[in-house]
């Protein structure tokens, strides 16, 4: 019997140094040429692909040999005619001795190769299949090389991998909880972790002092382009460091994986926006700024003008796009709206800088000397589209950033394989809300920056954390921040978050009263594995790099999951399924 596993090469490594030697491989069939008496294989396994060449007449199977079929080639290195220099092993072939058929294959659904016209869905629901694309396997080649990376990086520095429970106490960290119920404890639930925060920080009053693990989590919200509902990330935690050294430990991981993965030169330290800048600029706090196109300041001219929604607006804000106003038609203005009101900005201002002049009908409520300080503040160039958002100042913030990015993609201003890395910084303790409570910015075991503490008491909305978000190329990679560690300053948090002493038992005792016991200056942070590795693949949907990811309505294609269970096993659970209005 064959042995499955004798191959003496991979498809990626024969050179011309092999050449005139007698090799075994073994593959998939990636495309099949008959040429008559002769016939042509590219043999594919996950390493590259080598061509083999063999006169039909010779093999009575060659006939029935179809893509993705698995075969196993015997044969002899030739030196190619017409080298084929896109690919590595372009120079060579294989004459093939010897074809063994290892096991057949259906016609696939799509065609197995980089460039595919396949939905979505399709791969999703043949994923096996589409990861035999050398493109997605790249992906998790280079997921695999990063979490090598990390962990040689981090246990050069004596930190600890640790696993965290998987099955916890739901707490309140800023998404629905996915929740697993108990048989032994019935109508009591575990929830899957959103994150290991809780344990990592009780792992540092434990003595611990440096833990990192590549840590599962799970977070029930509306999905996107670069979210999951489990993911995963690498999670970091470490004692008696202040917030500078825990930033440079940070950085130079990041330069070890770039260098380890893609062989990219990072340059340290970073840039530190602080957040207030990061929004009034570039209208994110996770910003882009690999191109222009800045926010600026104008509610000092236009608060001035006839136009009284202006008058009263909180934050006024405009962006110059160069070489758009002669392209801006009605239909180019109500799609402007419809991005800024995804931001609760009904409607954004535009108007035209042509032959030296501002144009549009918003130009009756300007004076002339408005106009001019437009024209100025923004150094405006022929061509130009001027356009102005008014109202709250995130909401101002964040819709100007989207429209920004929406031009920098229309105008290809980003270079490919370019690389953007910046902390953003001082960000607020808590976000107030329309009723006057408070969210937290990030989560509720932050500290606030020192010199801001006093605030908690005076007035919440003015504390500045001591929080942090590594930002790449306008993707929040990471974040963290130096936690609470004194009892009276956490419990005063809860309180401004507006948990009840019986809440904070209920949620948190466990954890609250592990501080009565000695807790120490700590802090970390948390790296998103799978964003990580979207942006060093270069990809901007972080499925692909996913092994097995589920879809925007968070079902598996492939699997069908989820799916109903059997009545036998939800009576073992003590539970009923009222479906209500899904039904």
């Amino acid at each position: 019997m064959m042995k499955i596993n004798a191959r003496t090469h991979n498809n990626g490594e024969l050179r011309l140094e092999n050449v005139n030697q007698t090799v075994t491989l073994i593959g998939w069939v990636s495309k099949r040429r008959n040429l008559g008496s002769l016939v042509f294989i590219d043999l594919r396994d996950r390493y590259g692909i080598t061509q083999i060449v063999f006169e039909s007449e010779d093999f009575k199977e060659a006939d029935s040999i179809r893509n993705e079929y698995i075969i196993q080639v015997t044969g002899v290195v030739n030196k190619k005619e017409h080298p084929n220099l896109k690919l590595p092993t372009g120079e060579i072939e294989v004459r093939a001795q010897k074809i063994t058929i290892i096991n057949k294959a259906q016609t696939t659904p799509f065609l197995i190769q980089d460039d595919t016209d396949a939905l979505e869905d399709t791969r999703l629901k043949y994923r096996y299949l589409d990861l035999r694309r050398p493109k997605m396997q790249q992906y998790l080649i280079n997921r695999s090389k990063i979490t090598k990376s990390v962990r040689e990086y981090l246990d050069s520095l004596d930190f600890i991998e640790i696993e965290t429970p998987i099955l916890t106490l739901s707490t309140p960290e800023g998404a629905r909880d996915y929740l697993v119920p108990s048989r032994t404890r019935k109508g009591s639930f575990y929830a899957l972790p959103q994150s290991p925060q809780l344990f990592k920080q009780l792992l540092m009053i434990g003595g611990l002092e440096r833990y990192y693990q590549i840590a599962r989590c799970f977070r029930d919200e509306d999905l996107r382009a670069d979210r999951q509902p489990d993911f995963t990330q690498v999670d970091i935690e470490t004692s008696f460091l202040d917030q500078d050294e825990i930033l440079t430990l940070l950085e130079n991981l990041v330069k070890k994986v770039f260098k380890d993965v893609i062989n990219v030169d990072v340059e340290t330290p970073f840039r530190r926006i602080p957040w207030v800048e990061a929004m009034g600029k570039y209208g994110s706090d996770k910003p882009d700024t690999r191109y222009g196109y800045e926010l600026n300041d104008v509610k000092d001219i236009l608060s001035t003008c006839s136009f009284e929604a202006f008058k009263t607006s909180k934050d006024i804000r405009a962006i110059a796009v160069h070489n758009e106003a002669n392209l801006t038609s009605r239909k180019v203005a109500d799609s402007l709206n419809e991005i800024s009101k995804k931001f609760n900005i009904k409607q954004v201002t535009t108007l035209k800088y042509l032959n030296g002049e501002l144009s549009g009908s918003f130009t009756k409520f300007l004076s002339e000397e408005n106009k001019q300080d437009l024209i100025q503040r923004l150094h405006l160039q022929e061509d130009d589209l001027l356009i102005i958002a008014a109202g709250e100042f995130r909401d101002v913030c964040f819709a100007l950033g989207a429209i920004r990015s929406f031009y920098a993609k229309k105008q290809n201003l980003i270079k490919p394989f370019t690389f953007d890395f910046l902390w953003v910084v001082d960000f607020p303790l808590f976000d107030k809300l329309e009723d006057g409570s408070f969210t937290s910015e990030h989560h509720p075991f932050t500290r606030p920056k020192k010199g801001y503490e006093h605030y908690l008491d005076e007035d919440p909305s003015k504390v500045i954390s001591a929080a942090y978000d590594i930002v790449i190329n306008g993707y929040e990679a990471g974040g963290g921040s130096l936690r609470i560690y004194d009892t009276e300053m956490q419990k005063k948090v809860f309180e401004i978050l507006g948990f009840s002493d019986e809440d904070i038992k209920r949620k948190f005792g466990f954890f609250v009263d592990a501080f009565n016991y000695g807790t120490p200056p700590h802090g970390g942070a948390a790296f998103g594995l799978d964003r990580l590795t979207m942006i060093i693949s270069q990809t901007e949907n972080i499925k692909d790099v996913i092994a097995f990811p589920k879809n925007l309505s968070a079902v598996c294609p492939m699997s069908n999951a989820p799916m109903p269970v059997d009545e036998a096993q939800l009576k073992d659970l003590g539970i009923k399924v009222d479906l209500g209005d899904d039904k």
